[in-house]
This record gives structure tokens, sequence and C-alpha cells, in this order.
């Protein structure tokens, strides 16, 4: 007989948006967590810029709602962008009640020491030096592990969704639970569920090159589109412009800040290029940074283009970029007198489930928080240091949703036990390593910064024959991790291209070269799920 594991709200994924829903559902029940590695290892660690938000005298949410509105590209739901902007502040007064410390002025004035990031008119950036998000990840940790009414499993990774409709159940389709995955102990058992939130991060491990963590493999998507949900502007994937380009280093990001702080943007031989690209130069918006300087490397054939902050002494670089001065340094780049090689790569998901800021899905007990989710906020583009931002206030907007109006199961209702059939444990991991490498290469050379209707049915094409040969492997074996990251990487890869193929037209991070005009009317990407 099959474990059942029962809770009051079903948590998925350990960042910012999942803890922060799991501390604020606490009181309200018992939440059970789980995340498919350790618990810090997720995307919100790896934040160096910070949390933007409206925090100063000369600053006004009508300028961080219209900066945000300019960067989306006409694709925000401004109703939602004002309702994040404006109740920011109270989420960081939640922040800092944990004992999350964000660094104070030093000219003796009080309130924060506030960077600015492209596409910020104000400095706004709240930051704890360069490493905001493994700061925030460490306090919010401490708070979950020593909360009673919330339990954390590690190392358990969420096979698919139970709904009704799989059950083939009378009722409306709704979410149940779901069928995990003990990695540890190579158990199969079902977590049931009334309401369930997936707060599982992005999809840049779908590129071959990439910023995020191994973990950024899409899964949220995967399992909400399998179970019915709506999927919404896939296309958009921000392309962070600055990673740092060295043999050794694997794609470790040059926080915005750097640009903030005042490093211009230079090509391989230290010629500066951003104005004859944006008047806003270095602090142009991330989707005309990205597409700057792809076009340089593509004119001058080097392989990077350059950050240059040369004109800032070595005491104040070590001072404002402890972090990213001492990993520069590891790599024989002394950042007060060297330049740096930077390269963009994917950094970002701006679509995913649809949802709104509490929340709620096209698929009752359902909900999506933080990256994994597509709530308007960010439009065709995000604004830098946004995405914490909408995280804690949608983690927050959801929890009282969900405690205000909390899901009810089906009577009577049974979850079957989970079907091996005549699986047999693989021997063929080359496979799976294989296809992991084929997909992540054929999105990075068809589905990138730049795009055209060739490259992207040539996406489309060896995405549908890779799919196929993942199933046929999935029912083969027995389920472990990577052949479940493999068959999530390999869906949110054909997801985008189809999104993509749908949008005849340049908008935001999307950019083709056969539609290279942007429409007068804006209008989302939908992809309805599976099931629906």
């Amino acid at each position: 007989m099959m474990r059942i594991e029962s809770c009051d709200f079903f948590v998925v994924g350990s960042g910012i948006a999942g803890l922060m829903s799991a501390l604020y559902l606490a009181p309200h029940g018992r939440v059970l967590l789980v995340t498919k590695k350790r618990i810090d290892d997720c995307n919100t660690n790896r934040a160096q810029g910070g949390i933007a938000c409206v925090m100063a005298a000369g600053d006004s949410f009508e300028q961080h709602v219209s900066d945000t509105l300019t960067a989306g590209a006409g694709l925000c739901d401004e109703e939602v962008v004002r309702k994040i902007v404006s109740t920011g502040p109270a989420r960081i007064a939640d922040l800092e009640a944990l004992g999350v410390c964000f660094n104070p002025r030093t000219d003796g004035v009080p309130g924060y020491d506030l960077g600015r990031e492209g596409g910020h008119s104000q400095r706004r950036v709240l930051h704890a030096g360069d490493i905001t998000g493994q700061h925030v990840e460490a306090v919010l940790v401490e708070q979950i592990l020593k909360h009673p009414h919330i339990q954390v499993l590690e190392h358990t990774m969420v096979i698919d969704l139970i709904t009704t409709r799989w059950l083939k159940r009378p009722e409306e389709n709704r979410c149940v639970g779901a069928y995990v995955l003990d990695q540890l102990a190579g158990e199969i058992y079902a977590v049931r569920a009334a309401d369930t939130i997936l707060a599982t991060g992005g999809c840049g491990k779908v590129y071959l090159y990439t910023c995020n963590p191994d973990i950024a493999t899409g899964d949220g998507v995967a399992l909400a589109w399998r179970a019915g949900a709506t999927i919404e502007n896939m296309e958009f994937i921000q392309f962070h412009p600055t990673c740092l380009y060295h043999p050794q280093a694997k794609r470790f990001l040059i926080s915005e800040a750097v640009r903030g702080e005042g490093a211009e943007l230079v090509d391989a031989e230290g010629r500066p290029f951003m104005q004859k690209y944006d008047p806003r130069g270095a602090l142009a918006p991330r989707d005309v940074v990205a597409r700057a300087i792809d076009s340089e490397i593509k004119r001058t054939g080097a392989p990077y283009c350059c950050l240059d902050i040369r004109h800032k002494s070595r005491a104040f670089l070590q001072k404002r970029f402890p972090t990213l001065y001492k990993t520069c340094a590891s790599f024989g780049i002394d950042m007060a007198h060297d330049l740096i090689p930077i390269v963009p790569s994917a950094h970002y998901c701006c679509g995913g489930i649809r949802a709104s800021v509490d929340g709620v899905t096209s698929l009752p007990g359902l909900y999506a928080v933080g990256e994994t989710a597509c709530t308007g906020l960010h439009g065709a583009n995000r604004l830098a240091s946004n995405s914490l931002l909408e995280a804690l206030v949608c983690a927050y907007e959801t929890a009282g949703r969900i405690a205000a109006q909390p899901g009810r199961l089906p009577d009577a209702i049974r979850i079957p036990d989970w079907q091996y059939g005549t699986a047999v444990a693989s021997d063929e991991a080359v496979m799976v390593a294989h296809n992991w490498m084929e997909v992540r290469t054929c999105m990075w050379d068809y589905v990138g910064i730049v795009r055209t209707n060739k490259r992207l049915e040539r996406a489309r094409r060896r995405l549908r024959n890779l799919r196929r040969e993942i199933r046929e492997y999935y029912f083969d074996y027995l389920v472990t991790a990577d052949t479940l990251e493999l068959r999530n990487l390999a869906l949110v890869g054909e997801l985008i291209v189809r999104s993509a193929v749908r949008r005849r037209e340049s908008r935001g991070l999307h950019y083709t070269l056969d539609y290279p005009e942007t429409k007068r009317f804006a209008r989302n990407t939908s992809l309805p799920g599976r099931n629906a």
C-alpha cells in the first residue's frame, strides 16, 4: 500500500516565494513544503542586486509604476503593477521583522543605501551587500526550520499533480495533491492537499548558457500544463546581459548594480557602444542591452564584450561588491584595473502559469507564486529587481486568499497507488545526458536573443522528436530525478517555441527578424493545459 501524506497546505519550492508562502500560511494550518534539492538551493540564493521598492522621499509609486510599464513594452497589467508596487513597503517590513537587514545609508542620514539598476529612474533597490538573495534565504530558512506548523522535506520532487479529472471524478476539475519522489529512499508516494502552491522558480536550464542554478528546469510550468492549467507568455525569456565570460567560470552573474554604479559597456577593445543603441546607455532595460551585446559580438567576431568600472577605486569596489570583487579576482580579473569580460545568458522567465496577484490559476486548488507564475507584472520584459518584490507581495496575497477561502477536498477521495508497470532500472544514463544537452543546445541555437521563423520551426521539429524519445524512456524505466527534470525541460522548451511562433511581432524580450515591428495592440500568448 502506497504511503499518503495529508496536509492543509502543500508548498512546492524553497525560494523566497515558497518560504514566504509557508510562513504566511503556517498560522492557519499544517504546511508541508517540499524541495527537490537542499532547502537553500534556489534562484533566490543567487540574487545579487536586491529588491526594488519605493523607500526614499525623492521616489514615488508613480515613478516605479511608470518604469515597470516602460520596461514591460506595453504588456504589463497596470492594475497588477500598481498593487505590487504600492504594497511593497509593507512586505519589506515583514522581511525586516523576520530578521532581514538591508544596508543603511553611510552618511549618517536615516534610511537605506539604495542602488540603481537598468530601467529605473531612481535609486530604489534595497540590498544586503552584493548577496541580497543569499541573506534573505538564510533568514527565511532559519524561520522555516524552527516553525512548529511547517514540515520540510528536502530531496523530494513532484512527479505529477493529481486532479479530479485524472481520477475520473464527476466534480469540476481541481488539484487535490501530487505524486512525489523521495530521491534518497527511492520511494514514490502521494501528498493529499486541498490547496497546492507551486513556487518552483524559473527554467534557465532549458538554455545551454544560463546563470541559473541547476534546479531551474521549469518544473512548475510543466506540472501545471500537464494538469490542465493555462500557461502564458513563455516566449519572453530574459537574457541577463552581463554574465562573467571565463573558461573556468560557470556563468557567474555580474549584477546590474555594477552598471548602476557607473560601469560602461565596451567591446573587447575597450570601445563604448551603448549610446548608438539607446540614449540611456548602459542603464537601458535588459532586453535592449542583451541585444546590443549580441549584435556587438556578431559585429566584431569577439566571443565577448566587457564591463568597464575602472574609474572607481579599489576600496569602493571591495566595499560595494565584496563577493563580485573576490570572484573576479579568483579568475585573475582586477575590477579596479581590468575590463570584465561578459556575455548574455538565460536569466529569467517573464511568462509562466497564468495567475492573479493572489496566486489563483485556471485550475482550482492550484496556486502559483514567484517566477513560475505569470501575473502580468513583468509584461514583455522584467524591470530589474522586481522579481523578489513580486514574490513577496504575491506570497502574502496568496496566503491571505487561501486562509479566507480554504479549499475542500471532494468527499471520499481515493488516490490510487503509483503504477510502476513493467518499468525497470535504467542502464542507459547516457541517453538522459545526451537528450539533456540536445534540448539545451537546440534552444540556445534557435530560440535565443534573436529569432527567425526558420529557426523556430527547426527547434519545434527537433523538440517534438526529442519529447517522443523522452516519453518512451520515461515509461520504460523507473522514475528518477534526472528523468523527471529532462521530461519537464523538454516540455517547457516546446512551450517556449509554441509561444514564440504565435507572436508575429517583436516586443520586449521576443525579437524576430521576420517581424521586426511592434504591433499597436499588445496581446498575451495563452496556451491551455493538456487536459483543459
